[in-house]
């Protein structure tokens, strides 16, 4: 068939065309058809597709953990019972507001019992924070560097918890010397202890 042919086909009466002709003509068609219905439907169809397999892995992911948490249900019970037992222990060693005067009692003590020579000794206004207040005293003592040691120990061993900050160790003015015959240095610190809040004044 050559192009003289083609240019004679009649398009008002397509089935005197010649077979190879109405072959390529269906040929055509069906690539049309495959192609529209590709872009008019498939396409949206693997879009969709494609978004349901990401959700469908995000589910399956959030699933996962899920159900390690739940295998773990019973150990994380536990560990957090004995988180609240652990919490309501050192909340004991909190004071209450009747018990402080007494707490600075014994810092005091201790400071004295480890040889130290108290020169301030001034408990500052309380900081509240969220379940508990700080309470710092800004101390100054005079001894020797073992005798801090030993006041340091002393506060670790009392039965409230007292924490030491900003400490800065200098000389003793005067080159004051101890009974022993030691240097005299100065400390300066701020010891914090801690009061647990009751609900009425956490809130």
């Amino acid at each position: 068939m050559n192009l003289q042919e083609l240019n004679e086909l009649d398009f008002s009466n397509v089935g005197i065309w010649p077979m190879p002709v109405k072959i390529v003509l269906v040929l055509v068609a069906c690539v049309l058809v495959v192609v529209a219905g590709y872009y008019l439907d498939t396409e949206k169809q693997l879009k969709r597709l494609d978004s349901v397999e990401k959700k469908e892995m995000q589910l399956r992911t959030d699933f996962e953990i899920k159900q390690a948490k739940a295998a773990n249900l019973d150990a994380y019970r536990k560990q957090l019972e004995e988180m609240k037992q652990s919490f309501g222990t050192m909340l004991r060693q909190l004071p209450n507001r009747t018990e402080v005067a007494e707490l600075l009692v014994d810092v005091s003590q201790t400071g004295l019992a480890s040889g130290l020579e108290f020169e301030l000794f001034k408990p500052q206004a309380e900081v509240p924070r969220e379940f508990y207040a700080e309470l710092p005293i800004q101390i100054k003592v005079t001894g020797e560097y073992h005798e801090f040691g030993n006041f340091i120990s002393g506060l670790a061993a009392l039965p409230r918890i007292v924490t030491i900050h900003n400490v800065e160790m200098l000389e003793q003015k005067g080159n004051k010397e101890r009974e022993s015959g030691r240097q005299a240095l100065l400390l300066e610190a701020t010891a914090k202890t801690y009061r647990y809040l009751d609900e009425e004044e956490s809130q």
